[in-house]
């Protein structure tokens, strides 16, 4: 491979980082620049790139919930989507072709409705990538996105499949070994222990056990690496295993948004069309915001999963180069495609990095709706009578609940993310909610009342507390708050930020062991001089 294929990426993504855009913009960039100086796309670049997709797809699985799937406000804003935004393309796509678009001469019904089935679709990879660099990939509005275009995946690699005529091998009966054999591989993930037998299992779950394996019998393998990620997501380990996998799935995503620009040089022409499509991208937004907002989540929430969902995706190339070999499109289309892909994700960058902003901007505008017209899952949270708030149910904050609950009588209300964890501690008489206290929308939903005298900040991440940390303070908060810290250089910082008192979890652990060692050998304490 050639300096310049790893050289301009590397440019053009520092570039977008200088005018505050993400990187991936960037790389689309580098990807047309070098189309341009006359390089062309080469099996190395498109090999990078589909691992990219492949193990961006099984770090997804590794996170998802399945119960997210068969949510109302996910299956069915995916599935009324498709149907309403494939219809109002054929509109929009027949209009063009009425006004002398000579790339649509000849297209008839058959051809632009998968024209528009493939522009109804919004890319994973760019939002997942946006939602991690935000870190919001868990909170509601990215859970409910990310099931948006899971579903959406589905529908693509169904289309995938009957497109070709050929239907999976009998033998694709047998991957239904894989949910009997789940619980062996998710035993394997803590012995695999960490570093790069760890990166190494991953990469074999994802290429091997999934990709490889799900083509051998005539299914798209990036749908395999997707369900072996989603059978190992209930492990506690998981989560581990996809932040060990991080920078490797970057690294080869790059592949996948050059690969993007390299794919050919459009026509004058080829780019108006390109640049209207792009345009129209609003309209893909505002069919997610009318839909979400009528399974009743609230005006925040639904604005900014339709924000991440508002661009075309990668897989609408797919589909279009799936359709082309069939001789529904042009090859001419290819090029329309790739270059609207590659604007709205410039345009989605923009949209994304300002959400907030725009979202304000709209907010008053918008109906007010009380809390029991809203989703369950997205109204606010009551804290009841608590007075102290423990934000973290480990082992370090269930002894704190335990602590301030029987030997200080104070009315505690817990607080954590995992489902599983508060369903436990609730069937043993724990008061505790779901929430992620490193999203946003958790802050904007829970009602802090001046009865509150107390947050312990006891989450195993020490971003995580100093992230609550400072939205405490931003909210106002007249209580005290005491944190834990693992390090004793955190100390320094969260004490900095606010922090009322601050406990170095070892230090004081080693306290408590050595005082009660004392105190069962019967060593009475220095007497002060």
């Amino acid at each position: 491979m050639e300096p310049a294929y790893i050289l301009m990426p590397f440019l053009g993504g520092l570039l977008a980082m200088a005018v505050r855009l993400p990187p991936l913009v960037g790389f689309l960039a580098a990807g047309f620049a070098l189309n341009v100086m006359g390089y062309d796309a080469i099996p190395a670049l498109d090999t990078i790139a589909d691992l990219g997709v492949t193990l961006l797809l099984f770090t997804i699985g590794l996170k998802l919930n399945v119960r997210t799937l068969i949510r109302g406000e996910v299956w069915g804003t995916a599935s009324l989507h498709m149907v309403t935004s494939t219809a109002l393309f054929v509109g929009i796509l027949t209009a063009l072709k009425l006004a002398g678009f000579s790339v649509l001469h000849g297209a008839g019904w058959h051809n632009l409705t998968v024209l528009a089935f493939a522009l109804s679709f919004s890319s994973t990879v760019f939002a997942v990538k946006v939602l991690e660099e935000r870190s919001e990939s868990r909170s509601l509005y990215g859970r409910t996105a990310i099931g948006v275009l899971i579903m959406q995946d589905i529908f693509a690699v169904v289309f995938l499949t009957t497109s070709t005529g050929e239907l999976p091998s009998p033998w694709a009966l047998a991957l239904l070994l894989l949910i009997p054999a789940a619980p062996f591989l998710r035993a394997l993930l803590p012995r695999v222990g960490y570093g790069e037998m760890q990166i190494l299992y991953g990469a074999v779950l994802a290429l091997v056990l999934g990709y490889a394996l799900f083509e051998q019998v005539g299914i798209k393998g990036d749908l395999g690496a997707l369900i072996v990620g989603m059978l190992l997501a209930p492990h506690p380990a998981a989560n581990g295993l996809s932040k060990a996998m991080f920078n490797m799935k970057e690294l080869f995503l790059v592949g996948f948004f050059v690969s993007v620009g390299l794919t050919a040089l459009p026509t004058w022409e080829i780019a108006a069309l390109a640049v209207i499509l792009v345009v129209l991208v609003p309209l893909k937004g505002l069919l997610f915001l009318l839909l979400f907002s009528g399974f009743r989540l609230r005006h925040r929430t639904s604005t900014l999963a339709a924000l991440s969902l508002s661009n075309y995706s990668e897989f609408g190339l797919i589909v279009a180069v799936i359709a082309a070999s069939n001789g529904w499109l042009d090859d001419e289309w290819l090029i329309v495609l790739s270059l609207t892909v590659a604007l709205s994700f410039v345009a989605a960058a923009v949209l994304n990095t300002t959400s907030g902003s725009i979202y304000e901007r709209v907010r008053k505008r918008l109906p007010q709706r009380s809390a029991d017209q809203l989703h369950p899952d997205d109204r606010p949270i009551e804290l009841g009578d608590a007075r102290a708030i423990v934000l973290g149910m480990g082992r370090v904050g269930r002894g704190a609940y335990d602590r301030l609950s029987t030997h200080y009588g104070l009315p505690v209300l817990g607080i954590d993310t995992d489902p599983d964890k508060v369903a436990e501690l609730r069937s043993l008489g724990y008061t505790v909610v779901e929430g992620d206290a490193v999203d946003t929308d958790f802050w904007d939903k829970v009602l802090l009342s001046d009865t509150i005298d107390l947050v312990l900040l006891a989450m195993p991440h020490h971003s995580g507390n100093v992230f609550a940390l400072e939205q405490l303070h931003d909210r106002a908060f007249t209580g005290h708050i005491a944190a834990v810290v693992k390090h004793m250089e955190e100390m320094d910082l969260l004490t900095r930020r606010g922090a009322d008192a601050v406990f170095h979890l070892y230090d004081e652990a080693g306290l408590a062991l050595a005082d009660s060692a004392a105190d069962v050998a019967g060593l009475p304490p220095n007497e002060p001089a």
